[in-house]
């Protein structure tokens, strides 16, 4: 099959992934309803076609935190990534660069910093998670100093983890010792793909960042207790104020969904916001991002660049999120299907595709540049069609 959308990665990611590695990336929390919302609250926004605009020249660039995107688009950090393609994080990150965009790496991912560094040569974000252990914080923070990261993304949304279903029914967490083994290394089996370029040729398949937490043996089936025992479920806004002063970049929250605390992010100096309910893999019932993020543009103002991520599988989503107040999005399912379909080349072409949408999608609503997309562009709820 030729890809000709992201949801065609989707179903060659399926193909060649074991299933645990499949339904960890695929599924949300609970009975997924917020996972399914993302997609559908963005697919429900109507938007006003325009004609005789002059929309020859297309331009999509735009410049998030003193930086040039070729698109406002970047890659989200996404855990375990490093296990869908050999030393994964490093490819995902050469992808972006090369097509003009950012690449941020998860504290959870395979590919430590100092390796995605070296493999890159050019600056990429970091996320970070409050752990218990403040001091290995602060250590992560002066590696991603160190290896000259441009921005910090400072999640908030996981004092616990949400039960993810799916997780469970694969063997990924639901099937601890020697049994979670037999079960995930009979679906490996059967990916003989997989098994070659990354069971075999992708070692070591640790958490690269966490070694020194977990030892460098450390196992995949490390990883949910690795959570449950680490991630800090005291976290509270001193903990963000700890962090904007260790980190003298730009600083950006991810996971707010309410504009009460948007504000109170705002009002803390940090740079900007991702608005997210974690792909729908917290709270099964949040809000869409899409619903959100109005609110929250709202409630901040101008005062930090607002983000986006959550349902985004196209350069139609795309367009729609930054018509809502969204000055940027962030992909996360949509890259990781890439690189698992097509290592660094599926990145690179689902990129490719979204920015292609986008410029269609743009002179399609008469909009020639970045700056030029708003509301006006979206037919409202109250609206009656314009014939």
């Amino acid at each position: 099959m030729r890809p000709a959308c992201v949801m065609d990665y989707r179903e060659l990611a399926k193909r060649r992934l074991p299933r645990f590695l499949f339904e960890y990336i695929d599924g949300g929390s609970y009975n997924e309803v917020t996972l399914h919302n993302n997609t559908q609250d963005l697919a429900n926004i109507r938007l006003r076609q325009r004609v005789l605009r002059d929309v020859d020249r297309i331009d999509t660039s735009t410049t998030l935190f003193g930086q040039a995107f070729s698109l406002p688009v970047a890659l989200g950090p996404v855990g375990l990534s490093g296990l869908y393609a050999r030393r994964g994080e490093v490819q995902a990150a050469q992808a972006a660069h090369v097509k003009g965009t950012q690449f941020c790496l998860s504290t959870l991912s395979a590919c430590s910093i100092e390796e995605v560094h070296a493999g890159t040569h050019q600056p990429f974000w970091f996320q970070l998670y409050v752990m218990r252990d403040r001091s290995f914080m602060r250590s992560l923070l002066t590696q991603a100093e160190v290896a000259g990261c441009s921005a910090l993304v400072f999640t908030v949304d996981l004092p616990t983890s949400g039960a993810r279903y799916r997780d469970t029914r694969s063997g990924l967490s639901g099937a601890p010792g020697w049994r979670g083994k037999v079960i995930r290394g009979s679906q490996m089996l059967r990916c003989p793909g997989w098994l070659m370029d990354v069971g075999l040729q992708g070692r070591p398949h640790t958490f690269g960042n966490l070694r020194p937490l977990l030892g460098k043996d450390a196992r995949l089936e490390d990883f949910f207790g690795w959570i449950s025992d680490n991630i800090d479920a005291s976290i509270s806004w001193s903990d963000l104020e700890m962090v904007r002063q260790l980190w003298k970049g730009p600083l950006i929250i991810k996971g707010i969904l309410d504009a009460e605390d948007a504000r109170q992010a705002a009002a803390l100096g940090v740079d900007g916001i991702i608005v997210s309910n974690h792909g729908g893999r917290q709270l099964d019932g949040a809000s869409s991002t899409a619903n959100a993020l109005p609110f929250i543009v709202e409630a901040v103002g101008d005062r930090v660049t607002v983000l986006v991520d959550g349902g985004i599988r196209s350069g139609l989503d795309v367009l729609k999120m930054l018509a809502l107040g969204a000055k940027g999005v962030l992909l996360g399912r949509a890259w990781a299907y890439g690189l698992a379909a097509r290592k660094a080349a599926g990145v690179g072409e689902v990129l490719d595709i979204i920015h292609e949408e986008l410029r269609v999608a743009m002179a399609l609503t008469g909009c020639k540049k970045i700056t030029e997309i708003d509301a006006n562009i979206l037919i409202k709820p109250s609206t009656k069609d314009r014939t």
